[in-house]
């Protein structure tokens, strides 16, 4: 078992401190500071999370996952995919430049 210093959660505080760190855009770490819980422990809340859903999300997507909450999910990934895609074009463009600068 256990150490007797070791602190015990609900699955429902887990569920809600997992969404804080996806829902936030803020780091886990952070997360966890606020809470005032180990960032390990929320980290590895997390990863369980993730590990499930990817096994159970296959075929039946999210579980309980309204359509509102899909439309919102996709919202957020159209738009990170949008940054990432201008993120890599600006580093495109200064891998050029630099190169060039290097050549004289």
């Amino acid at each position: 078992m256990g150490s007797k210093y070791t602190k015990r959660y609900s699955d429902e505080y887990k569920r809600d401190a997992i969404e804080l760190v996806r829902s936030s855009g803020r780091t886990v770490t952070e997360v966890a500071r606020e809470l005032g819980i180990s960032s390990e422990s929320l980290r590895g809340w997390v990863k369980k999370d993730r590990a499930a859903q990817e096994a159970g999300s296959v075929s039946a997507g999210r579980a309980g996952q309204s359509g509102a909450d899909r439309d919102e999910e996709l919202k957020r990934q159209r738009k990170l995919t949008a940054e990432q895609a201008k993120t890599i074009e600006i580093l495109k463009k200064a891998t050029a430049f630099f190169a060039k600068e290097s050549d004289r």
